[in-house]
């Protein structure tokens, strides 16, 4: 049974009888249920008093958008004559009516959420899955829909290999995915896809990027899957790339013109090509063309601009943000303060995520009295939730990296050194 009944006669209602029959439903079934007795009693006290709105607005609301009918004095001086009001006080003509997509109410978001799951589209449809072991649950299952997550971390920590693979597991598993590549182009990114999966399904570890990168640079004629006979697992890495290749959109951008109203421009054409939302990964956000010149000013409006889109196509939106170059020193942990910009940047984000090579922030005891832990611990990234509006944050997780074969292994682990900002010594 949903929040709301569809209809509490077994008739679907129209458009106009909906909010209040529901509501009087709403109002019936609140009596029937088990509750304490002072939230029954503030819920019989409100709830009348909350059907009078609904009722007087049962003319306004339809799907979710509300006519607003302005009669200023001005219009009502000229009159029927000009295009005024009748004798009833309702409008001539359609100058006097301005539907406005932005405003709604809260029941009409009720209805909707009603209707999502009666027909099945729960919450899965409004959650995207990033794939990595452990870290979903985090994050509040999933990417969310309308939410803004920005990936940070220090240069060469595979953060635009991170997006890659998150934006895989999503083609992969029949969803559209649209990434906007600022630094790579589609070849570049094949290639690493390619790695991706062979590396996956391989388990000796002979699969190397470098392969994959000479096969496709060969100057002897022969087609892809052939040349790929000579890696591990090749052939069959063409073929998952095969199958999700055109769900996964490549926008080759520029920060000479690639704005945010290109970006709403190449999601608009991908919700119309794929018949849904993608979800948009921006690698990188500080390279979204902008007027500005100043960097606070330049990333105030990127992010502010990127979270509005996220929540106008009711997707999430992945940004890979750049750090300060007093982030960048060796021996120095990565935090959300020190993203390039504005400050707004941690403010707009839902999620901040950030990468840390795990030698340079675990504490110096656990390389002194294991001198062996020093090479394995550069074998580890280490991802910690620094901001979450739906879930914990501060949490901490490690991932392996296989950067020789263009990914992260994606069952992360926890993480049991004791971790540093900084260290004060060096190799």
């Amino acid at each position: 049974m949903g929040l709301l009944p569809v209809s509490t006669t077994g008739v679907r209602p129209t458009d106009d009888e909906r909010p209040e029959r529901r509501l009087r439903a709403w109002m019936r079934l609140v009596g029937r249920c088990s509750v304490t007795c002072a939230g029954r009693s503030l819920l019989r006290t409100f709830a009348p008093r909350a059907l009078e709105p609904v009722m007087n607005l049962r003319s306004w609301v339809s799907r979710g958008t509300v006519r607003t009918v302005r009669r200023t004095r001005q219009i009502a001086g000229h009159g029927r004559a000009n295009g005024g009001f009748g004798t009833r006080g309702e409008p001539n003509t359609g100058p006097m009516v301005r539907v406005d997509q932005q405003l709604t109410t809260v029941g009409a978001s009720l209805a909707r959420s009603d209707e999502r799951m009666l027909t099945g589209r729960n919450a899965a449809g409004r959650v995207w899955k990033t794939g990595f072991g452990g870290l979903d649950p985090l994050i509040g299952g999933g990417m969310r829909a309308g939410s803004l997550i920005l990936l940070a971390g220090p240069q060469g920590l595979g953060k635009s290999t991170f997006a890659l693979q998150v934006a895989r597991n999503n083609a992969a598993s029949g969803r559209p995915v649209l990434y906007f590549s600022y630094e790579h182009d589609a070849e570049d990114m094949t290639q690493k896809l390619l790695a991706m999966e062979a590396g996956e399904l391989d388990d000796s570890d002979m699969v190397r990027m470098t392969s994959i990168r000479s096969i496709f640079d060969d100057l002897w004629v022969s087609s892809l899957d052939h040349r790929l006979e000579s890696v591990p697992s090749g052939v069959e890495a063409l073929a998952k790339v095969s199958h999700y290749s055109e769900m996964l959109f490549v926008h080759r951008s520029t920060g000479t013109r690639t704005d945010l109203a290109a970006i709403q421009n190449a999601i608009d054409a991908v919700r119309e090509l794929a018949g849904t939302t993608p979800l948009v990964v921006v690698d990188y956000l500080q390279k979204v063309k902008s007027a500005h010149q100043d960097d606070e000013a330049r990333s105030t409006e990127i992010v502010e601009g990127l979270k509005d889109i996220a929540i106008d196509i009711s997707a999430p939106v992945l940004a890979i943000a750049a750090a300060d170059k007093e982030a960048l020193r060796s021996g120095r942990r990565m935090r959300a303060n020190d993203l390039r910009g504005s400050s707004a940047l941690a403010y707009e984000a839902d999620v901040v995520l950030v990468l840390n090579n795990k030698f340079d922030i675990v504490a110096r005891h656990h390389l002194t009295y294991d001198l062996g832990n020093a090479e394995r611990f550069k074998d580890f990234a280490v991802l910690t939730v620094e901001k979450n509006r739906f879930g914990r944050d501060g949490v901490v997780m490690q991932f392996k990296t296989r950067f020789d074969q263009g990914r992260y292994e994606s069952e992360g682990t926890e993480v049991k050194e004791q971790l540093i900002d900084e260290r004060v010594f060096r190799e």
